[in-house]
């Protein structure tokens, strides 16, 4: 099979590197996704193991801390394009663990930037697309203004700190090595295939099994709430239209408190397995707020939705009657990335495409 184009997709097994997996297979069939993830705890090869045979798929087991492989990778599949994923992601785990951040967020980024740059040379028919956070800018008052491109930044948390350090170090190549670097930055993702550590996927998970569902502080916290699909879409929209050097702002346009996100949730919940309304709101439980916990979040996407032709199309209510849904016919998932063995069982799935095919592209 021909393909017109190869992408390089690093996490691709993660949340929203699966759901951009998943929408370019459908929307650029004519593509040929090379999907690198190291198989952290965040990345789990179930996710996409119908697409394991697709040779539109190619998996590749690497770390992208580590500069051999990602040479190799680079130098057998010859991609034109990048879409950064890889990250360790997840707020509370950075203040038990901050190095491990600084060594995937930063050190991953800057390996793969060196070998994209040295790659392409002065190309300007490629694009890497670096995926970032709204979190590098800190926190916003309630009536402040969402947070723009331009916002400075003040990154409150390990996690956003070392995300924050990515994005300097992507445009310190766009401007120094003339990269064609195009960076977005998003607000909360909820979907499908969320790992069971994020807020909506526990509330899912615990409403099913009846256990108490623990929410910070008095979950008066406030997020812009983005369908994964659609992130999914504005990265593709960046990656065609994106203007090298320039940042979009990627959001949901659409705030809530985390109590009230918890309530909805689990009333969706309790909708679909047909229990008395509010039958499962008692289960909330309200825990000692983590430290910094950033107050809220908010993105303007006027950039995104002039210049990239995107703008969000799933609103909340059916985005989590959709999550809470995929969740519901999908526990055979929850249990095989929860399970203590699935460790062992990644090691051996694909492991013929661990090494890439000597003989490719």
């Amino acid at each position: 099979m021909t393909f017109t184009r190869t992408l390089l997709i690093t996490g691709g097994m993660g949340f929203i590197g699966s759901n951009l997996v998943r929408v370019l297979r459908r929307e650029r069939p004519g593509w040929r996704l090379i999907n690198l993830d190291a198989l952290t705890y965040a990345g789990h090869t179930v996710t996409l193991d119908d697409l394991r045979d697709d040779p539109g798929h190619v998996f590749v087991r690497a770390d992208i801390t580590d500069p051999d492989a990602l040479r190799h990778v680079f130098d057998t599949f010859q991609p034109d394009g990048v879409f950064h994923l890889a990250a360790e992601s997840h707020v509370d785990r950075s203040i038990d663990a901050p190095l491990a951040f600084v060594r995937t967020n930063v050190e991953g980024t800057v390996h793969l930037l060196q070998q994209a740059r040295q790659a392409w040379g002065d190309r300007r028919d490629v694009r890497f697309v670096h995926v970032s956070t709204d979190e590098v800018f800190g926190d916003l008052g309630p009536d402040d203004p969402p947070f723009s491109e331009d916002t400075p930044y003040h990154p409150q948390s390990p996690y956003a700190a070392s995300k924050a350090a990515a994005d300097h170090m992507a445009r310190a190549w766009a401007h120094t090595f003339a990269l064609p670097v195009v960076i977005t930055s998003c607000t909360n993702n909820y979907g499908p295939a969320q790992l069971p550590e994020k807020l909506l996927p526990v509330v899912i998970t615990r409403a099913l099994r009846q256990e108490p569902v623990p929410v910070y502080g008095q979950g008066l916290n406030v997020r812009d709430w983005l369908f994964v699909e659609d992130h999914a879409l504005a990265l593709l929209a960046a990656f065609e239209r994106g203007q090298p050097g320039r940042t979009y702002g990627i959001g949901g346009e659409r705030e809530v408190r985390n109590i009230d996100l918890v309530h909805a949730t689990l009333d969706a919940v309790d909708q679909h397995l047909h229990r008395p309304p509010g039958h499962s709101r008692p289960l909330v439980r309200f825990v000692t707020d983590r430290p910094g916990h950033d107050r809220r979040y908010a993105m303007n996407i006027d950039r995104a939705r002039r210049e990239l032709g995107w703008t969000p199309s799933t609103t909340l209510e059916d985005g989590l009657q959709r999550t809470v849904a995929w969740y519901l016919h999908h526990t055979a998932w929850i249990d095989a990335v929860t399970s203590p063995e699935h460790r062992d069982f990644q090691t051996r799935w694909y492991q013929h495409r661990d090494a890439p095919p000597q003989d490719a592209p």
